[in-house]
């Protein structure tokens, strides 16, 4: 492969190639390991707001809280803390500034089925004090209504009556109540601005549905298989309930994130096979170039499989070496983002970390090796199995 040729251009065309597939390589790796960055960026905050498994009712919006196969969740020996969950629309007023958010009234242990108490961008965690309750209210909602912790005037929250009816008095179908504002929790756009965190029983009140929940929130200890715990739990409640882990919980995100690192592995896959157009061009010219040598091994015996082989190990060669290369100076450049942190994010006060999130997966380095070598092999394939036949062995048998 390294060996001067009797035009110069090969050996030119064979370095071209290396680093063609070097630098496709490469980029194959760099680019899915940006996307694993951002899949377990974006998981982790969902973590920190959605439980391990949730359980909602299979019709309606709500549920009686006094469900005795609750009791038998509860128990389950793998069920670490349960938390009461209870979420309607309403709309609040904060001074002048409107805005509709979904109010999600939480009960006491909330903090021990989310990581909402570690998300905190101003305030403290604080439901409720001296028996005074407080909204934990998402940032983006919280711009919106261009909300001060520090200031004492209250969130006031409309909404409408389980019974309400249109007459004369629209305000007789609308409850209202206000709330004091003690943290602001910044986790991601889409709960950011959605949600406002109130106590359960104020929720209750506010939203007419006395003992009723819209949800219950599961924490698993640790170890456990949440699959195998989501369908023990399913069974136990029937078709009454649906129980929904994260990956359902946000299904559509997660199908999207999945779309996009496919797509995008395609299409470098494309550049690669463009790429290995180089490889087919200098093995043609090679084969052209080393007639008279084809004709010396087959004055010895040297058959036509025997010949191909050797083209075909050489244009294996290009690509095996172009692949290592790849795969070391694609894992160094991941290192180093992952280590050093060079990549900055434009804006990056206004993200949860500073630059690029990088994760390296060898599963990935597997794949991608395999897809570069199979190219290289169908591009060296066709040169081998073609231009051998038609530029040399036909004008060895006129001889």
């Amino acid at each position: 492969m390294i060996a001067k040729k009797s035009k110069n251009v090969i050996n030119i065309i064979s370095l071209v190639s290396v680093i063609g597939v070097t630098v496709g390589t490469a980029a194959l790796i760099i680019v899915l390991s940006a996307f694993n960055g951002l899949d377990n960026l974006l998981k982790s905050m969902n973590d920190s707001f959605d439980p391990d498994l949730k359980i909602v009712p299979a019709t309606g919006k709500v549920f009686s809280v006094n469900d005795p196969r609750f009791e038998q969740v509860r128990n389950h020996e793998s069920v670490f803390d349960i938390a009461e969950t209870l979420e309607e629309n309403a709309l609040l007023k904060y001074d002048d500034q409107q805005y509709i958010a979904t109010v999600k009234g939480v009960s006491p242990n909330f903090a021990n089925i989310s990581g909402v108490d570690t998300m905190l961008y101003v305030g403290k965690f604080i439901l409720e004090h001296n028996n005074q309750p407080y909204a934990i209210v998402g940032q983006g909602v919280a711009y919106y209504l261009s909300l001060n912790i520090n200031y004492i005037d209250p969130i006031v929250i409309y909404v409408l009556k389980q019974d309400a009816k249109i007459n004369m008095n629209p305000e007789s179908a609308i409850n209202r109540d206000y709330i004091f504002p003690s943290a602001v929790f910044a986790i991601q756009q889409e709960f950011d601005l959605k949600y406002i965190l109130v106590p359960l029983d104020y929720a209750q009140e506010l939203f007419e549905y006395k003992d009723k929940l819209s949800a219950l929130e599961l924490k698993i200890n640790d170890g456990n298989n949440i699959d195998k715990i989501q369908a023990e739990i399913q069974e136990i409640l029937g078709e009454d309930y649906l129980v929904k882990n994260r990956y359902q919980l946000h299904e559509a995100f997660y199908k999207i994130m999945k779309s996009e690192k496919f797509y995008i592995y395609l299409i470098l896959t494309f550049i690669l096979i463009v790429a290995s157009f180089n490889i087919i061009g200098s093995l043609t010219m090679l084969i052209i170039d080393k007639k008279e040598d084809i004709a010396t091994f087959r004055s010895l015996g040297a058959n036509l499989k025997t010949i191909r082989k050797i083209f075909l190990t050489e244009g294996w060669m290009i690509t095996v070496v172009g692949a290592i290369f790849g795969l070391v100076i694609g894992f160094a450049i991941c290192w180093i983002q992952i280590e050093f942190e060079l990549i900055k994010l434009k804006g990056s006060a206004s993200f949860i970390v500073d630059a690029y999130p990088v994760k390296v997966v060898w599963t990935d380095f597997v794949i991608v090796f395999l897809t570069v070598v199979s190219i290289g092999y169908f591009a060296a394939w066709y040169p081998v199995r073609y231009i051998t036949k038609r530029f040399v062995i036909q004008e060895l048998e006129s001889i």
